[in-house]
């Protein structure tokens, strides 16, 4: 049922993304510093896609999909310890962890446990680069 779940809600999301999705990528043989400066790493990981609380953190993520794509936020999901991905080496989660990087390369969010995008959204907004980019679309042109 779960793995059901987990291929509908992957397949859900394109490579790329329009102006109502983010965008959704393996871990394989990315690298965080790819992200730097251009977009917000979140990054999943499960020690399977079976994993309830991947599951779940898929589930949080496609019911406000567009609130991420707003704040340039790629979702990195990374299921398979054993591929030994660069993203978990630097990483180094334990069962399921979701990590928060901000365009800067900092990480702003470690969490054991699934969060919704409204709390998501929420510490985005408090990241100084964020803070400088709604300034700078309320500015007069």
């Amino acid at each position: 049922m779960f793995r059901l779940i987990l291929m509908i809600i992957l397949t859900a999301f394109p490579v790329y993304a329009d102006e109502a999705e983010f965008v959704l990528i393996p871990a394989g043989e990315h690298l965080l510093e790819e992200y730097l400066w251009t977009a917000r790493p979140l990054v999943i990981f499960a020690d399977n896609p079976n994993d309830p609380r991947f599951v779940q953190q898929m589930e949080f993520l496609t019911e406000r999909a567009s609130d991420l794509a707003d704040r340039d936020v790629v979702v990195i999901t990374d299921t398979d310890p054993a591929a030994g991905s660069a993203i978990r080496e630097e990483l180094r989660p334990r069962g399921f962890m979701l990590v928060l990087i901000g365009k800067d390369g900092a990480i702003y969010l470690r969490k054991p446990v699934p969060w919704r995008v409204r709390e998501l959204t929420r510490s985005i907004d408090k990241m100084p680069i964020r803070l400088q980019e709604m300034r700078d679309s309320h500015a007069p042109l």
